[in-house]
């Protein structure tokens, strides 16, 4: 497999105008972040008044530092440009490749839409990644977390490779996904984002603690993101076969992961009890314990400051989780977290409700 992922590697950068040597590993042929392709992008109306939008094709790697090709969004402001770098990472939008965000914009959700708006208004670049998999010919590993912040963090690099004049200091906004896997990208930094320097990370009800969340999502309205989590697994553990676990009435909506986007695959599996969902009703601890080590972020220290936003009423990421997710396991750490809870808040309100406080955050941390 790692073969293959190198060949195909290689095949796009040849493509791409990029001349290897002849036996030069994929891995050594460019640096992340590489840009190879870029053309001009269509952006929401709502965006599209305040910047320029390009979309990317740029070098990154895998959770096995294996290079790959990603693609994304630079936003560029049409006026006020500070040359600063925020990286706009989303949330959950599906697993097929027709569920990038930089094509498609009815999946460049409206909460996504107002936090990036608010970005721009400070005049910062923004670098939106699909990440890998959505929009490239990889399956996409969703929630795990190192696939997630080496995009995230090359998409830095791809934005100052287009726009050398960018300083490099950066930021990170997430939401859901994208919260975790900006989470991710803190942990990454220090031995992966090279001369950059991450200033700040905010996570927006951050998917954390899928031990504790997993086993109580089968027989819920979400659990689409249970299935969608055991295909991301296997897209990194190829010894695990997400029909080993899933139950006959769930295993016949499969289909509907590669034709569909978020919407349609939470509304295809809703309905199902849990014994409909899963063999037994309940997900083997193996399994769980594979979940937890791929997609858990805070496993290891965070290297800049975070700010966690939470909505008390948010139904798939329950506040419960993310309070543990603070208190346990990121306050212990020495990089100051502020914990902003917003009363009343669902899933995606608290983006919406919070852009400002989070821009002013963001703003504190650049120098």
């Amino acid at each position: 497999m790692k073969a293959v992922l190198r060949l195909l590697s290689a095949v796009v950068l040849i493509s791409s105008g990029i001349a290897l040597a002849p036996g030069t590993p994929a891995s050594a042929a460019v640096a992340p972040g590489s840009v190879l392709s870029s053309s001009s992008a269509a952006l929401p109306p709502q965006l599209g008044a305040r910047a320029t939008g390009r979309r990317v094709q740029y070098v990154s790697t895998n959770a096995d530092g294996i290079t790959i090709t990603a693609t994304g969004l630079v936003l560029t402001p049409k006026t006020g440009k500070q040359n600063r770098v925020v990286v706009w990472a989303h949330g959950t939008t599906g697993l097929a490749d027709r569920c990038a965000p930089s094509t498609n914009q009815n999946v460049f959700w409206p909460e996504a839409q107002d936090a990036v708006e608010e970005l721009l208004k400070r005049g910062w670049t923004v670098a939106a990644p699909d990440y890998p998999g959505l929009g490239t010919p990889q399956a996409h590993p969703y929630l795990v977390g190192n696939s997630e912040g080496r995009s995230i963090i090359d998409s830095v690099r791809a934005a100052r490779n287009l726009d050398p004049a960018l300083s490099t200091q950066y930021a990170i906004d997430g939401h859901s996904q994208g919260g975790q896997g900006a989470l991710f990208a803190s942990q990454l930094a220090p031995s992966y984002d090279g001369n950059l320097v991450l200033r700040g990370t905010a996570s927006i009800a951050p998917v954390s603690n899928v031990d504790m969340l997993a086993p109580i999502i089968p027989g819920t309205p979400g659990q689409g993101y249970l299935v969608m989590g055991l295909y991301g697994l296997a897209a990194v553990e190829p010894t695990f076969n997400p029909n080993t676990v899933l139950a006959p009435p769930a295993r016949a909506k499969s289909a509907v992961l590669t034709t569909g986007c978020l919407n349609e695959i939470l509304a295809a599996y809703q309905n199902l009890t849990a014994e409909q969902l899963l063999i037994g009703g309940a997900l083997p601890a193996p399994v769980v314990a594979k979940l937890a080590r791929n997609d858990n972020p805070a496993q290891t220290s965070p290297s800049a400051p975070m700010l966690v936003v939470q909505g008390t009423d948010d139904a798939a990421v329950p506040a419960f989780v993310t309070d543990y997710l603070v208190a346990e396991q990121l306050e212990p750490y020495a990089p100051p977290v502020e914990y902003v809870t917003v009363p009343g808040g669902t899933h995606d309100s608290a983006v919406t409700d919070t852009t400002v406080l989070v821009a002013d955050w963001i703003a504190a941390r650049f120098v």
